[in-house]
């Protein structure tokens, strides 16, 4: 081959080389808020979803997710920062997202569920789905619900066996309204403070325990300053998957879809490594030595008529908890 030749092949080499590069170069690359670390089953809820949006996009649109609390410990906050575009994608725990959407807080009622499989025909049903929309009233586009199986109590002072068991103890909850008054309802004390404050506010003795579930209470160590737990399942919180929708309006519309099914095809993904997860970790506790109580149908019941009174302060949701109550 002439030089001439060499050259002419040398330059559509370069030349194919950097539009290769430039194709593989993501033209939006995106953050993902998440305060659980990486094994976490909502962590990899979200790392899927980043996964199918990438391929789903050809490489165009890019999502990182920032797990184990990297951008901050308050939830409170990253919804704010959602909102204003500065985070693109957040996993946001339901109560600290009612503060912004209050119809929401009908979903994370002390005992409005029979059980999970109740909870998730609410949720993928036609009252689960309105109400996710309607978080674009916050500046936000609602995405999926993730599981996050149901909370219960856990303590560093005694085993509880009954409703006059809690009398008295300090418990850490959610900075959202609706979980101090349950705990108040049910004749203990609620002390809000960010997740990561947790584990050394039991060990100082700041607050006797807090409520979560059981992969929580396995991944941020609490079971080792708190071994008394007791399987009350008062409330169930979903988790939220939701966009900025400053974020999403940079996208062109067949992209934007492609966000919106990509978040939808992660849902059944991430209830299964939730459902491992809770067996897996039950069974940790247990061989950590924790105490494990589970209460009875007539104790349990003692608990849901303590709380009655908190479904008053939602008159004006009275029939959406009537129709949630419902569903068979």
């Amino acid at each position: 081959m002439s030089k001439r030749g060499l050259l002419i092949l040398a330059m559509a080499v370069a030349i194919a080389s950097i539009l290769s590069a430039q194709a593989a170069k993501p033209q939006f690359e995106f953050k993902l808020y998440e305060i659980h670390e990486t094994t976490y089953p909502t962590t990899q809820g979200d790392i899927e979803f980043a996964r199918l949006v990438n391929v789903g996009t050809q490489g165009r649109v890019h999502i990182t997710v920032y797990d184990n609390g990297q951008l901050g410990q308050d939830e409170k906050a990253i919804v704010e920062q959602t909102q204003m575009g500065a985070m693109d994608f957040a996993r946001i725990s339901l109560a600290p997202l009612a503060q912004f959407v209050p119809a929401l807080n009908v979903l994370t009622l002390p005992y409005i569920y029979r059980d999970g499989i109740h909870m998730w025909k609410v949720l993928q049903g036609p009252i689960g789905q309105k109400l996710l929309s309607g978080i674009d009233k916050a500046n936000l586009v609602g995405l999926a619900y993730y599981d996050a199986g149901a909370r219960n109590f856990y303590n560093s002072k005694k085993e509880i066996k009954s409703l006059a068991d809690l009398k008295g103890l300090k418990f850490r909850v959610q900075q959202a309204k609706l979980p101090m008054d349950m705990v108040t309802a049910l004749g203990a004390s609620p002390t809000p403070m960010a997740t990561g404050d947790v584990y050394s506010a039991i060990q100082t003795h700041v607050i006797d325990g807090a409520e979560n579930n059981w992969p929580s209470y396995i991944s941020f160590s609490h079971y080792e300053v708190a071994k008394y737990f007791t399987v009350d399942g008062h409330t169930r919180v979903p988790e939220v998957l939701v966009a900025s929708k400053i974020s999403l309006s940079k996208l062109t519309k067949a992209d934007q879809d492609v966000v919106m099914k990509s978040a939808a095809a992660s849902i059944d993904y991430q209830k299964a490594l939730w459902a491992k997860s809770e067996k897996d970790n039950e069974a940790k506790a247990k061989a950590a030595g924790c105490i494990i109580t589970y209460l009875d149908a007539k104790t349990l019941a003692e608990f849901q008529k303590a709380v009655q009174p908190m479904y008053a302060d939602y008159k004006e949701f009275a029939d959406l908890i009537a129709q949630i109550q419902a569903v068979k």
